[in-house]
Order: structure tokens, then sequence, then C-alpha cells
């Protein structure tokens, strides 16, 4: 009995650890649903039961599951460069009275104060879908992506920086990250 208890023991010691619920506590997927308090802009993961609960509104907003790339953006070059954004990676979230504009840094997602309009920002939902865009290595890719892959991005960015360009690691992660959005 005694060695059995023992066993038991360790075996819980190697399990992995679970990711839970922020709200109720119960274990969660990898691959799960987020909802946002945006006073906060605090992510929090739920499980599906809150997921369901708190997407009736309130205090929290369930962020969405819609990724779509966008073929023709009215995005010019001239309209980019007004924004005087420091990098070619930036990402814009309408909120209840005007247009955020971001951008991923190694220090984390920086507002810019300076924004403009598109059409397109219209059709995101606020708070919680963004416009992504992608100009870095002379590129011009646009989606409406879940504001939980900019964390995301922003995240990758913070925790694989190195020097001040950057590094090759960065670099190779944010080209995996676009890589899967074309994937999504």
């Amino acid at each position: 009995m005694i060695a059995e208890s023992r066993l038991a023991q360790l075996a819980r010691r190697r399990e992995p650890a679970l990711e839970r619920c922020e709200l109720c506590s119960a274990p969660i997927a990898a691959d799960h649903r987020h909802l946002l308090e945006p006073e906060r802009r605090e992510l929090l993961c739920a499980c599906r039961a809150c997921a369901l609960l708190f997407d009736r509104g309130g205090r929290y907003r369930l962020v969405p599951t819609r990724r779509v790339r966008l073929e023709d953006v009215e995005l010019t070059n001239e309209m980019w460069e007004e924004l005087r954004l420091p990098v070619e990676i930036a990402f814009f979230v309408r909120g209840a009275d005007r247009v955020q504009a971001f951008y991923p840094g190694p220090m984390g997602a920086t507002e810019s104060l300076l924004t403009f309009e598109l059409d397109v920002l219209h059709t995101l939902e606020p708070d919680v879908e963004a416009l992504l865009v992608d100009r870095h290595l002379g590129e011009r890719r646009h989606w409406i992506v879940p504001i939980d892959d900019c964390f995301r991005l922003v995240g990758l960015i913070r925790t694989h920086w190195q020097g001040l360009t950057g590094g090759k690691a960065v670099w190779a992660q944010l080209g995996t990250f676009f890589d899967d959005l074309e994937r999504r």
C-alpha cells in the first residue's frame, strides 16, 4: 500500500502541467479560446463552458477565431509613411471611439498616436479583432486576425529578440508565424 502511494506521487510529478481556465480553474487543452477584458487589454484563457457563458457580453469579450487574408487593401505606401512607425509590422484595433495602431517590439506593443481610416477597419469586431499588416522584407500582406494572434506576435518578438536588430532567431520565428497565418 505504501509503495503504491509513492508510485502514484511520482507519476503525478511527471504529468505535464496542464493549462487552466483563468475563470474557473478547469483544465484546458493547449488550443483553447480566450476572453478579452477590454478595459485592461488583458487576455484570459477560457474553457469551453466559460467561453460560452461569457460570450453574452458584460465585462469580457470572447475573442473570435476568424482569420482572413485580404488581397486588395487600399493601404498605400504614402498612408503607411504618414503613420511614422519605426517597424514594418503593425496591427490596428477598432475600439469604441477610435482606431488604435500598435507595433510590436522587444519591449512589447507600442501604441502609435497617429492613425488613419480604412474601410476594412469598420468590418472588425471592436477590441477583439485586428487588421495585421506585414510589410517587412518588402511584403505587402494584410489579415483580419483575432487579437490573441497579435498578443502572440508581440510575445514572440519579446522572447526571441537579441541585440539591436533582433538576431536570426526572431526573424525565423516571424517567418514561421506568418507562414502559419498563410496556412490557416
